[in-house]
């Protein structure tokens, strides 16, 4: 199968750095000390400046600074050239411990406030808090030394002094290459009653070539902003008389749904699911049941009274499908049960932090849930890893992993207090994660209530990396709705159940395709497939004949049939052409005097290529097939 994924401009793309889950040691040691190069730079330029963090970042680095008057983005490039200047210098990082009291006479004499900030709170509380509040790992240096008051971590670069863990590279000329972005606002310690400092980003990279390529990456994502293109292709709206969050599918959106449903039935009817049909609202008691109100409460709506009880709308589908799984009994023999469904479900978010459709109130999800022997946990996770992996390549996603969700068993207001049970369901997972054969993280403090989740990571074709499923394992659910199976022995023994949806949402998932493809979807999934051009007005009857025979075709899609529309405008024909390709159809067939003798029809491809005259039988059942098989020509 050919990729769909497809740039913009694949020859103005530089070449890319190679995809790893988490940079390497080494990379983020060379961005840490970027860092660093930056903050001596603007320390000669702009005396006086106070520092808050600097750390490395997925593809760089930033550092909170404070100057007066504050940085404009015309001072990048200066201090860009300097921080050049430093790195051709080969400056050594020079490292000193010192106990706290002389930390915090050199912080106070250097006036940085800020440094002093961060060594009261490691005073104070016995930790420097930086995780709790920027998220700087290397923001202090400490040494407990065994016993006594901790000693400080200074590092050392010309004229500029920072606490700092470290470690670093041994010069200035070893930070790689680099390109500062952008500025940004950043109160101090996420605090909005705080000063607010600037947050000056840069990328680093070994290679100027991986540099360069970032950089594209940047600019092609402002191009393929998904609500952007989303209106202007006419996939999907928002009014202000039905509420924020809730998306409009209109009509070219809604063949995205239909084509990711019509694949999701394939897979899922290939792997053994079941499919039903749940409702969208559901009395409180099943969500104490569920454990859902007590954890999940501020995630979701207000109840609603219906003939004095409580109705919720529905955050989740998994009670729903629990109630069917506790429709009848099940023996040993009929597990594993895999129950699917595309369910609407309803989640308060902030209106600050809606966004289009990446995050809406309301969204349908590809959701399923199998229930499964412990016996059989291992082997049901695997299944439903390889049906993602499936499914990424299908969308020519070439990199992605997994991220190991892991709970904190000190915060028992957000997890299940059961640690056997948790530690059980860990060791279920990370064979299986291991034995899977696909790259993972693990990350704490992050797993749902009930069990431990993997949250599957997907980098579209410029970069941005999206959440865009999530893997559980629930061993609480067995329990609060006494899910069992008959066994051999005849005893009803307790089962776990595995939470999936590896599109996770149609609305994020389309979010992410939008950018992905930059709207120029693969002939498959594209709203509109191919569009009818006649040459002039006495051609409109043939061109009308044309879209009734392709349209008439029976074809096994999410349609039930081919996509094609007719411009019976009064533009030129080139006019014609090229709004065609500005709404990015895969295909323009121009018909006039020539195509009407012969029943055939002139295809272009919306790059431009001209693929020539076909009878009108052969490019139906070209595009028949790619329709079908998921296929994409090369849109060269």
């Amino acid at each position: 199968m050919n990729s769909p994924s497809q740039k913009a401009d694949p020859a103005a793309a530089p070449a890319e750095a190679a995809f790893t889950p988490v940079p390497s040691e080494e990379l983020m040691r060379m961005r840490h000390s970027c860092a660093h190069v930056m903050a001596a730079a603007i320390t000669r330029l702009f005396p006086g400046a106070k520092f808050g963090v600097g750390p490395a970042i997925k593809d760089g680095f930033y550092y909170d600074v404070l100057t007066e008057p504050l940085l404009k983005l015309e001072d990048l490039p200066r201090i860009e050239k300097e921080m050049q200047r430093i790195k051709a210098e080969k400056l050594p990082f020079d490292r000193a411990e010192v106990p706290i009291e002389r930390a915090f006479e050199v912080m106070t004499e250097k006036k940085q406030d800020f440094k002093v900030d961060l060594l009261t709170l490691l005073r104070d509380r016995g930790t420097t808090a930086v995780s709790e509040s920027t998220g700087d790992d290397n923001a202090v240096g400490i040494d407990d030394k065994g016993a006594g008051a901790p000693v400080i971590s200074f590092y050392g670069l010309g004229e500029f002094t920072d606490l700092c863990r470290g470690p670093h590279v041994e010069h200035s000329g070893q930070i790689g290459e680099f390109s500062l972005t952008h500025i940004a606002g950043a109160y101090w310690r996420g605090d909005a009653e705080k000063p607010q400092l600037q947050r000056i980003y840069g990328l680093c990279y070994k290679t100027r070539q991986e540099v360069k390529h970032r950089q594209w990456q940047i600019e092609e994502r402002r191009k393929r902003d998904h609500r952007r293109i989303g209106k202007d292709l006419k996939l999907f709206t928002f009014a202000e008389a039905i509420g924020p969050g809730l998306p409009l599918w209109l009509p070219r959106g809604r063949v995205l749904r239909d084509e990711l449903e019509h694949l999701a039935r394939e897979e899922e009817r290939r792997e053994g699911y079941v499919v039903v049909s749940t409702p969208q609202l559901t009395k409180e008691q099943l969500y104490y049941r569920s454990r859902h109100l007590p954890y999940y409460a501020e995630d979701m709506y207000a109840p609603m009274d219906i003939d004095g009880e409580k109705y919720y709308l529905r955050p989740m589908n998994c009670p729903h499908h629990h109630e069917v799984y506790l429709s009848e009994p099940k023996s040993y023999r009929e597990l594993p049960y895999r129950v699917a469904e595309y369910g609407t479900v309803y989640r308060y978010e902030a209106s600050g932090a809606l966004s289009g459709l990446m995050r809406t109130r309301g969204f349908t999800q590809n959701d399923a849930h199998i229930y499964c022997r412990p016996d059989q946990a291992k082997a049901e996770f695997i299944r439903v890893m390889h049906m993602h992996d499936r499914y990424y390549k299908m969308f020519g996603i070439e990199n992605s992993y997994m991220r190991l969700a892991l709970p904190d068993l000190d915060r028992l207001d957000k997890y299940i207090d059961q640690p056997a049970k948790w530690g059980a369901a860990l060791d279920i997972l990370k064979q299986a994660m291991t034995e899977s054969g696909l790259p993972y993280v693990e990350a704490k403090g992050e797993a749902a209530f009930y069990g431990p989740k993997i949250d599957f990571m997907i980098e579209s074709a410029i970069g941005t990396e999206f959440a865009i499923s999530t893997n559980q394992l629930d061993f609480l659910a067995t329990e609060t709705f006494d899910l069992k199976y008959i066994g051999e022995d005849g005893e009803r023994h307790p089962l776990y159940v595995i939470h999936r949806a590896p599109l996770g949402s149609h609305e994020r998932f389309v979010a992410f395709l939008i950018e992905h493809y930059g709207g120029s979807f693969p002939v498959w999934l594209a709203p509109v497939q191919a569009r009818i051009v006649p040459i002039s007005e006495r051609h409109a009857a043939y061109a009308e004949s044309v879209r009734e025979k392709l349209f008439g075709l029976r074809v096994n899609n999410g349609t039930g049939g081919l996509r094609v529309d007719l411009d019976l405008g009064d533009e030129r024909m080139q006019k014609k052409i090229r709004n065609a390709q500005l709404e990015k159809i895969p295909y323009m067939l121009v018909v006039g005097d020539k195509e009407m003798e012969s029943g055939s029809v002139a295809v272009r491809l919306r790059s431009g290529k001209d693929l020539g005259a076909m009878t009108l039988e052969t490019f139906a059942e070209r595009l028949r097939g790619e329709a079908e098989n998921r296929v994409d020509f090369k849109d060269e």
